[in-house]
């Protein structure tokens, strides 16, 4: 088993943050869930990861809002904000006092001291007050800079004629790689930081007098209590109650078209029936040659009635003529004087 001594300041603090983390994030993320279907949380979409990383860490309660008020980053709005860290506090010192005394048993055998997880949390909590603000301005420096540097080096004559897909990628690969590597390197000073604040901790502890055995059920308790049955009563009645509020305050904060604003009502297409489709194209091509017929014979008919009266006006015509070819002439012969 690793004792105390083998252990470094970062391994120490990576060991009890790292697990810390983990166990009280679900506790917290029923809260958040809970706030924004409240409509108290309203999240920037592209800062959800940073938000994200902030709540899980039982170091950044205080940070948070350090951060907020003095560099101007608005990770969202809303009241629910400052009200999940604030709700954050006493889960975060529940977890760091879970894991904080299975390692002192496990991996460093030493008694855990009383009020661990209080202590360790107070320690925790300045310490990412001053730590954490300062890496945000470091790795935002570093950043813009190595961009600037990408950028000035990309510029150069010699490569303006990159296209544009590799100019891109290799300017994301170059700045990116840089930042990466500043916030492995402050993460790592960060985590030796609060190993050495585990380790202020550590040396007024008393070495465990049990067995390796006697430890593991120990550590076991700690995690799972003698009674329970009263345990998962109380998580069950926790996430039942969570649940309830949840849907409870959910319609509120869903949105709903106005009154005045209803959308028009779109009507669904019914499935297409090629039998029905057809028997209806052949009922249109019935009833088109009943009109064609209809029409013919009404052409024919208005044929005949010309024909009619074509003729009855040539015979109107003849007779007029022929009268007038009848008309009384003078008589020939008769003296012009003579009556």
């Amino acid at each position: 088993m690793t004792g105390r001594e083998t252990m470094s300041s970062f391994k120490l603090g990576l060991s009890i943050l790292w697990p810390a983390c983990w166990t009280a994030l679900p506790i917290k993320m029923a809260f958040a869930m809970l706030f924004m279907a409240m409509g108290t949380i309203h999240l920037e979409t592209k800062l959800g990861i940073t938000f994200l990383m902030l709540l899980m860490s039982p170091v950044s309660v205080f940070a948070f809002f350090l951060i907020t008020l003095f560099t101007g980053f608005h990770f969202g709005e809303g009241t629910g904000l400052p009200l999940l860290f604030l709700v954050s506090i006493p889960i975060d010192m529940w977890a760091l006092g879970l894991v904080a005394r299975t390692v002192f048993l496990e991996r460093l055998r030493l008694e855990p001291p009383d009020s661990l997880g209080v202590g360790l949390w107070v320690r925790f909590a300045f310490a990412g007050a001053l730590y954490l603000p300062l890496l945000w301005v470091i790795e935002g420096g570093a950043t813009d800079v190595a961009r600037s540097i990408t950028k000035s080096i990309l510029d150069m004559d010699m490569l303006k004629g990159m296209p544009v897909a590799e100019r891109i990628g290799l300017e994301f690969t170059a700045w990116g790689s840089v930042s990466l590597l500043v916030l492995l390197a402050l993460t790592y000073v960060g985590l030796t930081i609060l190993g050495k604040l585990v380790e202020g901790r550590t040396a007024s502890a008393q070495p465990a007098s049990d067995t390796y055995q006697e430890l593991i059920w120990r550590w076991d308790m700690f995690r799972v209590p003698t009674d329970q049955s009263l345990m998962l009563t109380a998580f069950t009645g926790a996430g039942a109650v969570m649940s309830v509020l949840f849907w409870m305050v959910l319609p509120v904060s869903t949105p709903h078209p106005h009154e005045c604003c209803k959308p028009p009502a779109v009507t669904v297409a019914p499935p297409f029936d090629p039998q029905k489709s057809l028997a209806k194209g052949e009922k249109t091509f019935k009833d088109a040659e009943v009109k064609i017929a209809a029409l013919e014979q009404k052409t024919a008919e208005d044929e005949k009635e010309k024909q009619k009266g074509g003729k009855e006006k040539a015979g109107v015509k003849d007779g007029a003529t022929k009268n007038e070819a009848k008309a009384p002439q003078p008589a020939a012969g008769k003296p012009a004087g003579s009556k």
